[in-house]
């Protein structure tokens, strides 16, 4: 994919500009915006600055050997010099376009992930329990750092829903494809009779960037509190801590159930406005993308994204048909960037080719 020369140029001065203002700003806030500019571009400008030196090179050995006064000992060397750099030059054109895609600007940010189990009954607790597990070690190993929010477990182990924090650079750029229906199939602890049986848990990740810009007011939200919801135990029976907030334009509801009521309404209220911000996305995205649906990364809820299937030691990803076998070190987070980075260069492949046939 051929860049223009133009389009090159002007990546250069951007990030030029951005490391000359660093040099002199003086205003606090300005230059924590300038440091973030500076270190989304940099990896940018490097693939540019590399793509043009190969391009110069290039051109320099194309002159040379058109030069009829050249010696043909020199001459043979810049010909084979010159096949050299051509071959590598298309994927390094392709690294730099996808360094040059669109970015989602929320790519950056943290995010508030929820796990719910689906139909299975009590597996699909326990289901949910690992995939919570999955997410919390892929955190760690990614450098985040994951809390829990909110969380109801199950009597038999796992949870009917969880709620967490992950926060750390990048984190939804790498998390926003884990939305979904997520599918296991295995013989439940609680069988007897050494059937296979299907469940299923949802995954929502929700981006949680510094400044959320939502039309919203808590005069539209009603609020509830109720017992929580925990397996029992002294406050559980005793003390009306959960809180329900309602936001009654949408009819979103966010329930938040830890021990204490003032962080459950500080929770429910900073997830209500995520939810809401994330529908604002999802209607936005909708509309761009018309009647092309993206393959990857649809954020559809209810559709089904991924199988784990036990007896057979599989994991398949069903929007890009990936599928691998190494189950026991997906599900414990340890090899679940081999199915993210794949999702991501599938995304990105996505998007380089409907700029090629727009362009």
């Amino acid at each position: 994919m051929k860049i223009p020369q133009q389009k090159l140029e002007q990546v250069l001065e951007k990030f030029d500009a951005i490391e000359a203002r660093m040099g002199v700003e003086t205003v606090p806030d300005e230059i924590v915006k300038l440091g973030k500019e500076y270190a989304e571009l940099r990896p940018v400008a490097e693939g540019v600055r590399a793509l043009k030196e190969r391009l110069e090179e290039i051109a320099e050995l194309e002159e040379l050997i058109g030069d009829p006064e050249q010696d043909p000992e020199m001459g043979a060397m810049a010909k084979e010099e010159l096949h050299e750099l051509k071959s590598g030059l298309a994927d390094i054109e392709r690294e730099v376009s996808i360094l040059l895609l669109p970015k989602d600007k929320d790519d950056n940010a943290s995010v508030v992930i929820e796990i719910r189990a689906g139909t299975g009954g009590d597996e699909a607790a326990i289901f949910a329990g690992d995939l919570f597990r999955m997410y919390a070690r892929y955190a760690s190993l990614q450098g985040w750092k994951l809390e829990v929010e909110t969380e109801s477990e199950a009597e038999m182990g796992g949870y009917k829903e969880v709620v967490a924090s992950i926060t750390g650079n990048g984190v939804f750029g790498k998390m926003k494809f884990e939305s979904g229906v997520h599918r296991v199939q295995r013989v439940p602890v609680t069988e007897t009779q050494g059937r296979v049986h299907t469940s299923a848990a949802t995954v929502a990740v929700l981006p949680a960037p510094e400044d959320i810009e939502v039309n919203f007011s808590m005069t539209d939200v009603r609020v509830d509190t109720m017992r929580a919801s925990g397996a029992g135990g002294q406050h559980v029976n005793k003390t009306d801590s959960a809180v329900r907030m309602t936001h009654e334009p949408t009819g979103l509801v966010v329930v938040c159930d830890a021990k204490s009521q003032h962080q459950n309404r500080a929770n429910a209220e900073k997830i209500l406005k995520m939810k809401l911000y994330d529908m604002e996305r999802a209607r936005i995205d909708k509309e761009r993308a018309g009647d092309r649906k993206s393959q990857v990364g649809s954020g559809d809820r209810s559709e089904r994204i991924r199988t784990y299937n036990y007896s057979q030691g599989r994991v398949s990803d069903h929007r890009i048909n990936l599928t691998l076998y190494n189950l026991d070190k997906i599900i414990t987070g340890d090899a679940l960037d081999e199915v993210v980075n794949s999702l991501v260069a599938a995304d990105q492949a996505e998007k380089l080719a409907a700029l090629e046939t727009d362009g």
